[in-house]
């Protein structure tokens, strides 16, 4: 089997000087009222193009053509300006993220649409058609790929080697700490034969798993058939058939909890809640304020009127599940969501809502007294499930997975000719 295409491209990135003004979280983080604070008194922050309803009027329509016209105006004022320099010749970057203790290294390259579409490039979400369609008119109004897309691997020692070396022996042309504490630092890889020999390293490599950025992928791959068609013919070569990623090494990246938020018990009284769940979990009242964070698998948080529970799923209910139906996102579903609180689908039901875990317990605490009826903390998905889910070709509940640390936006920005 070929492995996967990794392309050198010509990056649009920012001046060196302004690298830590420009870059910006992913647009998908961020409600826009958020975006609006962060960018604030800074001309320089992406968000200006990811997020362009910050530049119009409060409340208009996120899917407004003119926030698509906005963004590509913003983009190409950056580039006209300077902010936004594009490299004159095609290079490969690395680019390290530190985030405490943790750290992780990748490539960013450009990955093959085709590759995408032959499921070389695994999937592990469905996407929505809505979602999807505003970064297609995204990507096709600024004719650029504006975020990357995180792609895993299975770690190869061979590939951690030349990226070693390369950055031992050359300076960083970006090294800065961000707002929220989390390091960027890049390398530009120029030298023709050392990118021969990074691209070479990933010979072994049999495919790519999109960890985070589902609509982003799905989306360019969108543009590249349309800009196909309407050219009619096409060699596949031109920049449109490829999308700008951060490949990552399975074993460096960090999976946090994405946990659940319900805004009501579905008519019954917490009494009669806690009596449902108690049928199918081991249900235990947390001593004091402290709360309850899952250290392990079929373990579950849930804050009820302002208390912690320590949940502990039957081994009943657990000895018999295989893929999909093991992981923890599904057993809540189908064991507490779904048939006590009437979550069927929780992709469209507005009565749940998610809540990374970078924002901590306290975020459920915080909901829960703002409003909702209950929260729960789970624990986080695995790489490897995500992987191995992706290579049997099913598909993981919604909102089972929140990497972290976020790759950066504006940092390199990739045109389609």
């Amino acid at each position: 089997m070929d492995m996967p295409v990794v392309k050198p491209f010509r990056a649009v990135r920012p001046a060196r000087h302004l690298a830590a003004r420009v870059a910006a979280l992913p647009y998908d983080v961020l409600d826009t009222e958020e975006a609006r604070k962060i960018a604030g008194g800074n001309p320089y922050s992406f968000l200006h193009v990811e997020k362009a309803e910050i530049d119009l009027e409060p409340g208009i329509d996120l899917y407004d053509r003119r926030v698509y016209e906005k963004a590509r105006d913003n983009l190409d004022r950056m580039i006209r300006e300077g902010t936004l320099i594009q490299d004159e010749k095609e290079c490969l970057y690395i680019y390290r993220l530190k985030m405490g203790e943790h750290s992780q290294t990748g490539l960013v390259a450009t990955a093959a649409v085709d590759d995408y579409l032959n499921n070389k490039i695994k999937k592990h979400e469905h996407t929505r058609p809505d979602k999807e369609l505003d970064r297609a008119k995204h990507i096709d109004y600024c004719n650029a790929n504006t975020g990357p897309v995180l792609l895993a691997y299975r770690s190869r020692k061979e590939i951690d080697a030349v990226i070693a070396r390369w950055v031992e022996e050359n300076l960083p042309v970006y090294d800065f700490i961000a707002d929220d504490g989390v390091g960027h630092t890049v390398w530009l890889v120029d030298d023709s034969r050392v990118i021969k020999e990074l691209i070479a390293s990933f010979a072994h490599v049999d495919s790519f798993y999109i960890a985070d950025g589902h609509h982003r992928c799905a989306a360019a791959a969108r543009v590249a058939l349309l800009r196909r068609e309407a050219k009619g013919s096409y060699s596949g070569g031109e920049e449109f058939n490829y999308f700008l990623a951060g490949i990552f090494p399975d074993a460096q990246l960090k999976i946090m909890d994405y946990n659940r938020v319900v805004k009501d018990l579905n008519g019954l009284t917490p009494e009669e809640f806690l009596k449902k769940v108690a049928e199918k979990f081991d249900v235990e009242a947390c001593p004091g304020s402290a709360p309850f964070k899952p250290r392990q698998k079929n373990t579950f948080g849930m804050y009820l009127q302002n208390r912690w529970y320590k949940l502990v799923a039957r081994e009943e209910i657990t000895k018999e599940l295989k893929s999909v139906d093991s992981l923890d996102v599904s057993i809540l579903q189908n064991n507490i969501l779904g048939p006590i609180l009437g979550i069927k689908d929780p992709r469209s039901d507005r009565r749940i809502d998610f809540v990374g875990g970078i924002r901590g317990p306290e975020e459920l605490e915080r909901r829960v007294q703002e409003g909702m009826a209950v929260a729960f903390a789970l624990f986080p998905t695995t790489v490897e499930e995500v992987m191995s889910i992706a290579d049997a070709g099913e598909v993981m509940p919604p909102k089972s997975t929140w990497f972290e640390p976020k790759l950066r936006s504006g940092l390199f920005i990739h045109l389609l000719d």
